[in-house]
């Protein structure tokens, strides 16, 4: 081994003129992840640093449908120092003829327990102050500028007038609201009396904020409560997860990312694989020397082993201080731009993460042509053959072996082994296919260039016949720039089908208006404007209860359905006598009309075989503080896809008698008429509450564009890591070209036929990787839309059309990047050189 090292030192003192493509894609792609895997750790840095403040306490209890009594505010009060109760729910401001839809918070004195509010001019207190007989609110400015108002400016909300006190910049505890449809807007609870929005039955939750004596042991606190009020339907929050919400999305989306970025290093796994060869085709004379003097195969191994080990340790530090440096410079700009805080710093487990896919990496893409050095004879080499056969079992099941850690490791850092494993199987597909297509575009080019379509074109003939000759640039250029195309084509193919789905489909199938918090005394005179309106073509109304899955069967829900979004907080559930229109009943039997026995309930088929359900299970489920068991009698298909009406849970009437509860209804009306329903559904009853379907869309349609440029941000990357392989290749081919050339000089070949031989064959291959990747990205579309979305698919052609042209051009501008050399050199000293 310290032969081997001795003769590695050597060598690697002659510098890196050889490893500058080699460090430059390591370096790429081990800073993309390490920068995504720093910004995601700063964010959940910021979460639990803040988590108090996010919170607005140590704890919060929750409560649905209605307040604390006094034996839980006595218990609250017993164990916090301080105590603020919040109540939260959506309503119509409105303002003459114009309504909006707003997010109401309801506080009480004490609010905020943590942080402060923030807004243009003055205090809290002082806005929500009450004055001439009327209370104050403040409201975001997002609101403010729609509806036109002023401090001071009245408005109603409800059947009570309020007016306008102050502009809200900023609450603290704002991302532990989680997504709403509408402006914030904050009010004192006891100045919501007499304005008809907190009804009985009204949709709002009510949350209590604790600020605990310090040592506090949360998980001693939350089992003392739930044991507590075990049967009450309470939700415990607190500071060590004060938003899972924003934590799950930024670590899916942050998972996501740097799968995205493990693409972008394979691509820069295949620009070092063909820097490696062509450095060890540049040292044929030094191995053919080593083996004539009797150096094994595997000391030779050892030697260029090494050297790739110490280049790799190199690449991965230059990527891991790029990677690191850019949230510390950006810090600014990144805290600024996230709607929750971030702690921006260099923390030591992404950049781990990120090394250690960059040296498995290196060392997956390097061992076959290290290892195949080891069975070429010497006279071979020094015959001008750098290439040998197919390396040993030993280095194959090295090259496995990593491949399995590389992928195994992924998954154990995301986390999250099914994105994992597809986004691998693709990767893997994708170098398959490609690695087939740069095949066939080699055997292609030689038959083309053989064929009568070629004769007489002398630059198209020179092009395909060099495509098609023993030397591999074809490989390295499609695999490479294919690659990162193909992760493009993906995201640009996806990105398209959710929008045309948000923009035309949903909005065809969708109603125009979501109406909550309807009375029982107020629906049969709204359902008569709205069904008498020769705009509407339909109406959907249901009665409207929220309730918690608790048990399953005698055990926690949580513990049998983990993480499910059914289980996840309270659901709106409802009651009927017959199967809504909506629902087939494809499993069991509905209960008669006049039914009033044990309680039953239908559940949605699908969410049911998700969790593990079957007919006879017994459920229990709490509405308002009261635990109902029931028994599942049936399931039901239920659409959830067109944002109509639909219940995971419907119950028998009798089950439910008694309990307050609104009703919800949908109306699909042509959308001129839409400004006359709201309208008049609002000044007949102001405490119903109108959500306008397509305001819903908007904001969907938002947090897809982040989303969708986050991942474009993430695949160009992966071209840019591309484009350096390319560079690379070109550089690589540089003196097989100015060979070319002279021959060509000397044939009586003009410098601009030529360059059109170049740049034909460059432009060639950039549209086969192009071409590819289109119908690689299209597959991978299709798959996403398909069985992910559940949704229909359909091929855009715009961005399909706009990679192959960026495909064409990135080729076309390595290749004639590295053409001047070639066509500057004489043919005299080129010919006289390689006798």
């Amino acid at each position: 081994m310290s032969l081997a090292w001795r003769i590695a030192r050597r060598e690697l003192r002659g510098g890196l003129k050889g490893f500058r493509v080699f460090l430059a894609c390591l370096a790429l792609g081990v800073a993309a992840i390490a920068a995504v895997g720093l910004v995601r750790a700063s964010i959940q840095q910021g979460l639990s640093d803040q988590g108090a403040v996010l919170l607005g306490g140590d704890a919060q209890m929750e409560f649905t449908y209605r307040f604390a009594d006094e034996a839980e505010r006595a218990w609250m009060e017993g164990v916090a120092e301080r105590v603020s109760e919040i109540v939260d729910f959506r309503s119509m401001v409105t303002l003459g003829e114009e309504t909006a839809l707003t997010q109401v918070k309801g506080v009480d004195d004490a609010y905020p327990l943590l942080g402060s509010v923030v807004l243009e001019a003055g205090d809290l207190p002082g806005a929500l102050a009450t004055v001439e007989g009327l209370p104050g609110v403040v409201m975001d400015k997002v609101l403010v500028d729609r509806m036109g108002l002023s401090v001071g400016d009245r408005f109603r909300m409800g059947v009570k007038e309020f007016r306008l006190g102050g502009v809200l910049l900023r609450e603290p505890d704002s991302a532990n609201g989680g997504f709403s449809l509408g402006p914030r807007t904050i009010v004192r609870t006891v100045d919501l009396a007499g304005s008809g929005l907190l009804e009985p039955g009204s949709l709002f939750e009510t949350e209590y904020r604790l600020l605990l004596p310090a040592g506090t042991d949360l998980d001693a606190m939350e089992a003392r409560a739930e044991a507590e009020f075990a049967d009450s339907g309470m939700g415990w929050q607190d500071s060590r997860r004060a938003a899972p919400g924003v934590e799950r999305f930024v670590d899916r989306i942050g998972s996501f990312l740097i799968l995205v970025g493990i693409a972008g290093l394979a691509v820069g796994g295949v620009g070092v694989q063909a820097a490696v060869r062509a450095y060890l085709e540049g040292k044929v004379a030094t191995i053919a020397t080593l083996k004539t003097l009797g150096a094994e195969g595997r000391l030779i191994f050892r030697i260029y082993l090494m050297q790739i080990a110490v280049l790799a340790g190199v690449g991965v530090a230059l990527g891991l201080l790029l990677g690191a440096a850019v949230p510390v410079i950006f810090g600014g700009v990144i805290e600024a731009a996230l709607p929750f805080p971030a702690e921006v710093g260099v923390y030591p487990l992404p950049l781990i993460e990120a090394a250690f896919y960059g040296l498995v990496t290196a060392f997956l893409f390097t061992l076959w042509p290290l290892a195949r050095t080891e069975g070429v004879r010497a006279a071979a080499l020094y015959r001008g053959s750098g290439r040998g056969g197919v390396p040993a079992a030993r280095h194959l099941l090295a090259i496995a072996g990593l491949a399995v850690l590389l992928i195994g490791g992924a998954v154990w850092f995301s986390g999250t082994w099914e994105l994992t494993l597809g986004s691998a199987g693709g990767v893997i597909a994708a170098l398959i296919v490609l690695a087939e297509a740069a095949w066939g575009l080699r055997r292609l080019a030689r038959g083309m260039a053989r064929a009568g379509l070629a004769r007489g074109r002398v630059a198209l003939r020179l092009a395909l016949a060099s495509i098609g000759g023993p030397r591999e640039e074809a490989g390295a250029v499609v695999l490479s720039l294919g690659l990162g195309l193909s992760v493009l084509a993906a995201v640009g193919q996806i990105d398209a089908n959710l929008r045309a789905a948000i923009a035309t489909d949903l909005p065809e199938r969708a109603p125009s208006y979501f109406f909550v918090d309807i009375q029982p005394d107020q629906i049969e005179g709204f359902l008569d404007r709205v069904q008498n309106d020769p705009a509407v073509s339909k109406v959907e109304s249901a009665p409207m209860l929220r309730a918690v899955l608790t048990q399953i069967n005698g055990r926690p829900a949580k513990e049998v359905a983990g993480e499910h979004w059914v289980v996840r907080g309270d659901r709106g559930i409802t009651y009927s006598a017959a199967p809504q229109e909506n629902a087939k009943v494809v499993a069991g039997e509905w209960w008669p009309a006049d039914y009033t026995g044990p309680a039953q309930v239908s559940f949605a088929a699908e969410e049911a075989e998700e969790i593990g359900l079957k007919l006879g299970d017994e459920l229990v489920i709490n509405v308002l503080g009261r635990d109902i068991p029931a028994t599942i009698t049936s399931f039901r298909q239920v659409d959830f896809s067109s944002a109509g009406m639909g219940f995971v849970m419907t119950m028998n009437p009798a089950a439910l008698q008694g309990a307050p509860h609104t009703f919800i209804s949908t109306v699909y009306a042509e959308e001129a008429a839409e400004a006359a329903i709201l309208r008049d559904v609002s000044k007949a009853y102001p405490n119903v509450t109108a959500i306008r379907i397509r305001d819903a869309i908007d904001r969907v349609t938002e947090a897809l564009e982040a989303i969708a440029t986050a991942t474009a941000w993430a695949a160009a990357a992966t071209l840019v890591t591309g484009f350096v392989v390319l560079i690379g290749a070109a550089a690589a081919g540089e003196r097989a070209r100015v060979y070319e050339a002279a021959v060509m000089k000397t044939l009586g070949a003009t410098r601009g036929r030529i360059l059109a031989s170049f740049a034909l064959r460059s432009g060639l291959m950039g549209a086969a990787a192009g071409i590819v990747a289109i119908v690689a990205g299209g597959l991978a579309g299709w798959a996403v839309m398909v069985f992910v979305m559940e949704a229909e698919y359909f091929f855009e052609p715009v961005s399909a059309v706009a990679i192959v042209a960026g495909g064409v051009f990135a080729t076309m501008a390595a290749g004639l990047l590295f053409a001047l050399r070639p066509l500057a050199a004489r043919p005299a000293q080129v010919l006289r050189a390689k006798e």
